[in-house]
């Protein structure tokens, strides 16, 4: 866990925004170069480029010139989110719905959209569902996000505010996305720093409904013959829900091509390895405050309180993989992720 106490920190830290490309994770590129990390890829030229572009309500990123996400800003939503999500062929491995709906698309959850951060308590409020805004929170803009591209790499950087129902300011959150491609695989680093700011404690209750989440498209359901994998090689919702992992990774077969998603927690992090709100229905969040839902132990508690004038740091990386991938592949990532 990281924890801040100084509340002048800048939005966007040189650290977080111009990430080595030496420090990243490793990379199976496609031909015949076989595994090398993102170093060596950009030495040979097969890292991308990553350009980032300010939209109306959105802040686009392509890779190659190719589009690749978008972090979605606009007042329609309740909170901030990246969509759609695709592999560095352009293979789109994030539903559509609420955003494109597709025709025979599973319509659950308004709430899951791409990659987003959300938590069903802090302080009393629900900032995961959104129910309506007279009933749970929104995560909201501040200031105007600042955006920097570097050599093989781009970032965003928000300060959000925590608004719970009634109009107040909880505290705020500092997100900050750092994009980079090469080979077969697309990243995405993102740093959350929760800033207890606002002349309050800023508690996060216990509950399994909340985390650094993804909402993958229809193929990657369980029932349609996805493999949902951990780090401890448990496979399935039923074993791997709730369950202490450093990564949890869906992998299925997409528009004909083999794709996967995984998330990876840092070491850093509070309670890791993380517990994880991980479901067949395409649903992943890694959540380290759920402790009673998940264990179902009598007097269990994973709530946990970032005392008025400090913050928390919570880490992730996600890594979109095409092609055959293996878990000992996946565990090269997150021990280069560690050492970062």
């Amino acid at each position: 866990m990281t924890v801040r106490t100084d509340p002048d920190v800048q939005i966007v830290s040189r650290r977080a925004v111009l990430v080595s490309a030496a420090s990243w994770a490793f990379v199976a590129c496609q031909g015949d170069t076989g595994g090398m990390s993102l170093r060596d890829a950009a030495r040979t030229g097969s890292s991308a480029e990553v350009a980032i572009e300010r939209g109306e309500h959105e802040i686009r990123v392509l890779l190659d010139g190719s589009a690749f996400t978008a972090l979605h800003l606009g007042n329609e939503w309740d909170k901030p989110f990246l969509y759609p999500l695709r592999t560095v062929s352009g293979t789109v491995v994030s539903r559509g719905y609420p955003v494109e709906p597709r025709d025979g698309e599973e319509r659950d959850h308004d709430w899951h959209r791409g990659i987003w951060y959300g938590h069903g308590d802090i302080n009393g409020h629900d900032f995961w569902r959104e129910l309506g805004r007279d009933r749970t929170g929104t995560i909201v803009v501040l200031t105007e996000p600042a955006v920097e591209t570097g050599e093989g790499t781009g970032s965003v950087a928000a300060e959000l505010g925590l608004r719970s129902a009634d109009g107040e300011i909880q505290g705020t959150l500092v997100q900050r996305h750092t994009f980079s491609a090469a080979g077969r695989l697309a990243l995405i680093d993102t740093e959350l720093e929760f800033r207890a700011n606002q002349g309050r404690d800023l508690r996060f209750g216990d509950t399994e409904d909340g985390g650094f989440a993804m909402r993958l498209a229809d193929e990657f359901r369980q029932e349609r013959g996805a493999v949902l994998l951990n780090s401890d090689g448990l496979t399935d919702t039923e074993r791997i829900w709730g369950q202490e992992a450093r990564w949890v990774d869906y992998s299925a077969t997409v528009a004909g091509r083999q794709a996967g998603v995984v998330i990876l927690d840092h070491p850093s992090n509070l309670r890791h390895p993380t517990r994880w709100h991980a479901r067949g229905y395409s649903l992943c969040s890694a959540n380290p405050f759920g402790l009673s839902d998940f264990s179902g132990e009598a007097g269990a508690d994973g709530s946990h309180t970032v005392p008025r004038g400090e913050s928390l740091v919570l880490r992730y990386r996600v890594v979109i993989h095409e092609g055959p991938t293996t878990a000992a592949e996946i565990e090269d990532w997150f021990q280069e992720f560690a050492a970062d």
